[in-house]
């Protein structure tokens, strides 16, 4: 018997449902661990009673946005939603259709009323406490992001809304809209400690200048007793008093073009410094450039032969080729007299760095009067004189550079060495790395943003603390998952199946691909697909994770 179609009857309803769980109940985990939504809401003073999404909630939801790697846009949080257990991973009641743009908009405008490096400086020091962070080191850096739409380029810069406009891009993109980020990661777990919103337009120099006299009183809050370490951009005239005034203790690069660094470096000989570490030598020099009484650290590296050997080849030749045509062209010149030629050769010859005269004769050489070969007993009517001979290139020299270049200066108002030996200043600066590395994570195409658009800066600037927050989370994470796997002697496997104690987060958030919670009418809820492997970590990791999983 055939039965007609009735839309007027609704399907019969649906005793089982499954949800994807994956790797969201690791990041809601440490969200919670953190404290995350707790210390938004008691900052920006909002009840959850009073409100279905608070701006904790909003930013938890942006945060397993951000860190479940499939690249939506915000306008899409709700489709990203809509097969999750969301009542479980942010909070009961709470649906898909609650996180819509408005919602999450206004979330952003609410940490932006707030002050999102004040908010955040918040997040960063309860974090730090709960993880048990002691940093040595703070390490402070920037970098750039494209926007996309059309913001305030074209008005004149507000101190209190950061600058959306066009500026010098490493992408090779200044036809751009850019907004900067400049923060601070601690080495440890690699979290940002502080974080703060920068113009497009504005330079490393001054950004670390800025960065230095607004908020360092609050980076001291977080990591009192870390050395603030930066690149040669922090090092100048006008930054080094501002950090003066801060009593911080610091670390940085020289520049090499300064005249104080060249004449050093000119001086160095790393055949006499004594070693290092493995690879290193140094010595120390005093110096009080800027007005202020710092060490400097001369560093001769090995390891940077390659390198040195590129550069001084590169300027070795260009010298060279600019030396040898002067010459050629001095060959060609005729002097009226020999005292002439010799007068023109020493002006060159005072000149040159990359080559020196092997032989130098000077030739008179006769006019005469008539074109034509001169016939037999013909006198001259003139005799000029030109310069013979040719350069040679100075090998010494050449080696003396590549030597010169394979040092460098690190500068440090650490002015006892008991408290900050030379070696733990290498140490502390090669852990700039570690900013670095947080950039790449927020640049990842599967990131949450690799490009922001906006309606408004003011929600630019907010969104820029939740991609922080997002590294907060995942670094914390790693950090987590690290620390108990070696604490307890255990073991995750790798990517060949191998057993790892130092598996990244994103690997076992790939690993934890395909679990699934199962509603059905009883028991009430099953979590498919967890292998002996997700509960040995789960195990290891705490109640607070296993509750997801359970």
């Amino acid at each position: 018997m055939r039965h007609s179609y009735r839309p007027d009857i609704p399907p019969p309803p649906q005793p089982y449902r499954t949800q994807v769980l994956d790797h969201l109940g690791l990041v809601a985990g440490m969200c919670e661990e953190l404290g995350i939504t707790e210390v938004m809401d008691q900052a920006t003073q909002q009840n959850p009673a009073m409100r279905i999404v608070t701006a904790g909630h909003a930013v938890k939801a942006m945060v397993l946005n951000g860190l479940g790697f499939v690249n939506p846009q915000l306008s899409l949080v709700p489709h990203f939603f809509q097969h999750k257990p969301i009542s479980r991973l942010i909070a009961p009641g709470i649906q898909a259709s609650h996180l819509n743009d408005d919602t999450l908009g206004r979330a952003l405008e609410t940490l932006y009323d707030f002050g999102v490096t004040a908010l955040y400086s918040l997040l960063a020091a309860t974090a730090a406490a709960r993880l048990g962070l002691t940093p040595t080191f703070s390490h402070l850096d920037t970098t750039r992001f494209h926007v996309d739409g059309r913001y305030n380029s074209d008005k004149a810069p507000d101190a209190q809304v950061v600058h959306i406009t066009h500026g010098s891009s490493r992408d090779h993109r200044p036809d751009l809209n850019q907004v900067r980020l400049a923060w601070v990661v601690e080495p440890q777990a690699g979290i940002p400690v502080l974080m703060q919103p920068l113009s497009g337009n504005s330079h490393d120099g001054k950004a670390f200048g800025q960065v230095i006299s607004d908020h360092m009183a609050q980076l001291r809050t977080t990591c009192p007793s870390a050395y603030l370490v930066a690149d040669s951009a922090l090092y100048s005239a006008d930054n080094l008093p501002k950090l003066a005034e801060t009593s911080l203790k610091w670390i940085t690069r020289v520049p090499a073009t300064l005249t104080e660094a060249q004449e050093v470096l000119a001086q160095a000989q790393p055949e006499t410094m004594p070693s290092l570490a493995e690879g290193y030598r140094y010595a120390v020099v005093a110096s009080s450039y800027g007005g202020v009484a710092q060490r400097w650290v001369l560093i001769y590296s090995e390891q940077r032969q390659a390198q040195a050997q590129r550069t001084v080849d590169k300027q070795w030749r260009r010298q060279s080729d600019h030396e040898v045509q002067a010459f050629k062209r001095l060959c060609r010149t005729a002097c009226a007299c020999e005292a002439d030629a010799h007068q023109a050769l020493a002006h060159v010859v005072h000149d040159v760095q990359a080559t020196f005269l092997h032989d130098s004769p000077i030739c008179p050489t006769p006019r005469y009067g008539k074109r034509g070969r001169p016939g037999p007993g013909a006198q001259p009517d003139q005799i000029v004189y030109h310069i013979a001979g040719a350069l040679a290139s100075r090998v010494a020299a050449r080696q003396a550079l590549v030597d010169q270049q394979r040092c460098f200066i690190l500068a440090t108002n650490e002015l006892d060495e008991a408290q900050l030996p030379a070696h733990e200043v290498l140490d502390g600066y090669q852990g700039q790395a570690y900013a670095e590395r947080g950039f790449r994570f927020l640049k990842d195409p599967q990131f949450l943003a690799s490009s922001l658009y906006l309606k408004k800066p003011e929600r630019v600037r907010a969104l820029l603390m939740v991609m922080t927050v997002c590294l907060l989370v995942y670094a914390a994470l790693e950090s987590r998952i690290r620390h108990a796997l070696q604490e307890h002697g255990a073991t995750f496997p790798d990517q060949k199946g191998k057993p790892s104690q130092n598996p990244t987060a994103r690997w076992v958030f790939h690993y934890f691909v395909g679990i699934h919670v199962l509603y059905i009418p009883e028991p009430g809820l099953l979590v498919l697909n967890l292998t002996e492997e997700h509960q040995h970590l789960l195990q290891l990791l705490g109640k607070r994770y296993i509750w997801f999983y359970r």
